[in-house]
């Protein structure tokens, strides 16, 4: 069945993951809205039809979601972007009469957060509530816990390549749920082609804890990593508040500890159940899997190579 899909801010790294995953589909056309049309990759600007416009060109964007069957927001940036940005993008869906439009997410369950615990999200809880309130839109949320990427990058902090060390916060036995960009492009472009999928969607390559995933590093690298705790899950909630009190406008010096303690303390997971099982032809990328797939010198640097196509 042919249905069209728009990617809004297409130049991103997951937009292009996920054209990327919906290329693979014979019966998709793709409509790519960005600022800069000149830094699509040729290799996808031959490919997909592209609207030039910003974020607040209501002309621009109903040009862009008109005749789309689903509109999906791949937009990263501030507050104003992303709550003002993507209601511009679902009153748009709602004028040209696209049914269902799939939000920024891509995140631990934010559902289950209230506004101000993990302030980068709160976003997304203001753009959630917009659409359970729209009666022309059906919302679309695709949660996938983490990004695998992110948590072996050096900014996340957890994994020290010079000491071969993982420092961690907790015990060692709380799960981290985690999904690769390419895996979640994968599970969201198969959410765009099931004209059904509404909601929330809870899509997920791994659980495992940081010892398990320190033991799949051994398996697959021959290294054995340390493990390194900097103290107890509350004793993090203190040390973020007092981080984020005593210098807010540092927020790098934060941000990715209060990502860390809403990961672990059990309150924003999505599984063990989730919505694999809906879609049987995109196979989960295990953390394991994942380690598998990355030699060990490009781990830190893995992210930066995302959205290459």
């Amino acid at each position: 069945m042919a249905i069209t899909v728009g990617i809004a801010g297409i130049t991103g790294k997951f937009a292009r993951e996920l054209a990327s995953a919906l290329l693979k589909y014979p019966d998709v056309t793709i409509k790519g809205y960005c600022r800069d049309p000149a830094k699509v990759p040729e290799t996808l600007s031959s490919k997909v039809q592209l609207t030039k416009g910003d974020a607040f060109d209501t002309s621009a964007i109903r040009s862009f979601v008109a005749a789309c069957d689903v509109v999906v927001c791949c937009y990263l940036g501030d507050g104003k972007l992303m709550v003002d940005g993507q209601k511009a993008l679902i009153d748009a869906c709602a004028e040209e009469g696209v049914p269902r439009y799939v939000a920024s997410d891509w995140s631990l369950d934010y559902t289950k957060l209230k506004l101000g615990e993990l302030f980068p999200k709160d976003p997304m809880i203001h753009v959630k509530a917009y659409l359970d309130a729209h009666d022309k839109v059906k919302g679309v949320h695709v949660l996938v816990g983490m990004f695998t990427e992110v948590f072996f990058s050096p900014r996340f902090g957890t994994f020290d390549a010079a000491s071969a060390t993982f420092k961690f916060w907790g015990t060692g036995e709380e799960v981290w749920e985690a999904t690769t960009y390419q895996n979640a492009a994968e599970y969201t472009a198969a959410v765009c082609v099931d004209k059904d999928a509404v909601g929330v969607k809870k899509l997920v390559g791994g659980r495992a804890t940081i010892r398990e995933i320190a033991e799949s590093f051994e398996k697959v690298y021959g290294v054995k990593l340390g493990l390194e705790s900097q103290g107890s899950v509350d004793e993090l909630y203190k040390h973020m508040h007092e981080l984020r009190q005593k210098d807010p406008q540092n927020i790098f010096s934060y941000m990715f500890l209060f990502f860390q303690y809403y990961m672990i303390n059990g309150q924003t997971f999505l599984g063990p159940e989730n919505d694999n099982g809906k879609y049987p032809q995109v196979k989960p990328v295990t953390w394991e899997d994942y380690l598998r797939s990355v030699p060990k010198d490009q781990l830190l640097s893995a992210i930066s190579n995302v959205g290459s196509v």
